[in-house]
């Protein structure tokens, strides 16, 4: 069966990636963003380096098989779902506030009263402006005396929300995980994780972005047997 020829309109281009160097914001634990030279052009004629990362550093997807034994892995994800069209939330108020803030069913609510209702098929992003600390490593993970990370994020509830009443295909936030500080056990990202959602985590510029009319186009590393990919994120913006 023939698919339907669709187009996307836009006027601007917005990056939504982080640059990869050593010394980014990285979940407690995580190996370290590691660069090694291993050929210059001096020696060899020409410039290469070999680089090491974790699957969760940076601008990346989160994959079912980080919470999962025989969950999906980076390189099962379809082509089309890294094609979407965008929703933007602005949780910036809250998240000032209240570094544990949880987006919730009724934020959706109200966003829907101004903007209308959630269009299935769009992976709905996060903006808490967390991302303006991305240069102060510390306090973009922002750990506490009580060993928690205190950064807001979705509501398990607003996730299932999200997917089941509104078919959005996918989840993103400008922090370093979907879930809220007050989310030990990670219930925000299991919740995505379970249906299958793509799952976008530390972006950046979400505030360059309308709350509705842009596509997101998701570049990934289709590691075979991983358990998420850095991702290249861009935007196309009306």
């Amino acid at each position: 069966m023939e698919r339907p020829e669709r187009t996307i309109a836009f006027r601007r281009v917005v990056d939504l990636t982080h640059p990869v160097k050593p010394g980014i914001p990285l979940w407690p634990g995580d190996p370290p963003v590691q660069f090694e030279t291993t050929a210059s052009i001096p020696a060899e004629g020409y410039f290469l380096r070999r680089f090491s990362m974790g699957e969760h550093s940076g601008t990346h997807i989160s994959m079912p098989s980080a919470l999962f034994d025989q969950g999906l892995g980076p390189d099962s994800i379809p082509p089309e779902a890294l094609i979407a069209p965008a929703v933007v939330i602005d949780s910036r108020s809250g998240a000032s506030m209240d570094p544990d803030h949880a987006l919730s069913v009724e934020d959706f609510a109200e966003w829907e009263r101004r903007h209308g209702k959630i269009a299935a098929g769009s992976i709905v992003l996060l903006l808490t402006g967390w991302g303006r600390y991305w240069d102060e490593p510390e306090r973009f993970i922002n750990l506490g005396a009580d060993g928690l990370m205190h950064t807001p994020g979705f509501s398990s509830e607003a996730v299932t929300f999200l997917l089941e009443e509104r078919a959005a295909t996918g989840i993103g936030i400008d922090t370093h995980g979907v879930d809220a500080g007050r989310d030990t056990g990670l219930e925000a990202s299991r919740a995505a994780l379970s249906r299958g959602a793509l799952v976008l985590e530390c972006l950046n510029n979400l505030d360059q972005l309308p709350a509705t009319g842009a596509t997101l186009v998701v570049g990934r590393l289709p590691l075979v047997g991983g358990s998420g990919s850095p991702a290249s994120v861009l935007a196309l913006a009306p």
